[in-house]
């Protein structure tokens, strides 16, 4: 496959960390009741919901102040002690941990030229080609798709066809209707890609590509501008990925997820299907029927044929 060049884009407002961190700090905190916590809940009325800044500092063991003004953004002398109690008080996953050091902690980042090249190794898709039978992407950053095997294109389709900066998950999953056929939970699906994207803006904030797909997906998806304020994060390393495959109808497949050893922030993620299973055999009828395969949903053009 052709290699993932970034287009020229106009220029986007990077993603403010003070006000992530405020808004990611304050849903935590939302979340959380206090019978949740091994607090006493006086009264059936609150004022807010989820815990008080009050209750949550007392669990944290910092003064109400300190985490006020935590929670106002301002994370730059917070030491990552502090940070480990509250995270333990807001009962935070790894992902969401990571997520809160990122925000409160910023690393800084030279200035990028706006149009760069993800360049990919050759064994590594030399890598990908080999895997006959197993679907396979490496996903780069802000969910786009780098480079992806014949199989992934008779399961997801020919990316091939479209522009590169299509050539995305977030834009893939909101924008285009037929990804809703194919995902059979689509819910489940877009509230992955979301919470990766929030991981992705938590590392990079002064990202401009990012900013302007977050803000295009805003103004186009009403699901996205919900997901998006949930300030969810997650890392989805393995999970069941059903689909509806316009060819062969239902797929189970477990999805495998690995980073690339010396670029962190690429995934390899492959699909297989149960040995002996329905689902193993529609994969083999995909491989076998090649080129004709290449589509994803109703809709998409089959692929080029070489």
């Amino acid at each position: 496959m052709d290699e993932y060049a970034e287009p020229a884009r106009e220029p986007a407002d990077a993603l403010d960390p003070r006000a992530e961190l405020s808004e990611f700090l304050r849903t935590r905190r939302a979340r959380l009741k206090p019978e949740d916590v091994g607090l006493r809940s006086f009264g059936r009325y609150r004022r807010v919901p989820g815990l008080r800044r009050e209750e949550l500092a007392q669990l944290a063991g910092v003064s109400v102040a300190y985490y006020t003004r935590l929670e106002q953004g301002n994370g730059r002398h917070v030491s990552p002690e502090v940070l480990d109690a509250i995270a333990r008080a807001l009962r935070l996953s790894d992902a969401e941990h990571a997520h809160l050091t990122h925000l409160a902690k910023p690393r800084q980042h030279k200035k990028k030229p706006a149009v760069r090249t993800q360049q990919v190794r050759g064994p590594l898709r030399t890598l990908l080609d080999t895997m006959d039978g197993v679907p396979a992407i490496l996903v780069g950053r802000r969910s786009d798709i780098l480079v992806w095997n014949r199989m992934a294109a008779a399961v997801f389709g020919d990316w091939a066809e479209l522009p590169a900066h299509e050539r995305n998950w977030a834009r893939l999953v909101f924008l285009r209707p037929e990804y809703r056929d194919l995902f059979v939970d689509w819910g489940r699906k877009a509230n992955d890609v979301v919470s990766q994207l929030r991981m992705d803006a938590g590392s990079h904030p002064d990202d401009p590509q990012l900013s302007a797909l977050v803000g295009e997906l805003s103004v186009k998806s009403e699901e996205f501008r919900r997901l998006w304020a949930t300030h969810d994060v997650k890392e989805k390393c393995h999970a069941i990925q059903r689909l509806h495959h316009p060819l062969v109808g239902e797929l189970d497949l477990r999805l495998e997820s690995f980073h690339q050893a010396d670029a962190h922030e690429r995934m390899l993620v492959t699909y297989h299907a149960e040995p002996g299973s329905p689902s193993a055999e529609a994969l083999r009828l995909l491989a076998s029927w090649g080129t004709d395969a290449t589509r994803a949903g109703a809709g998409m053009p089959p692929a080029r044929t070489t």
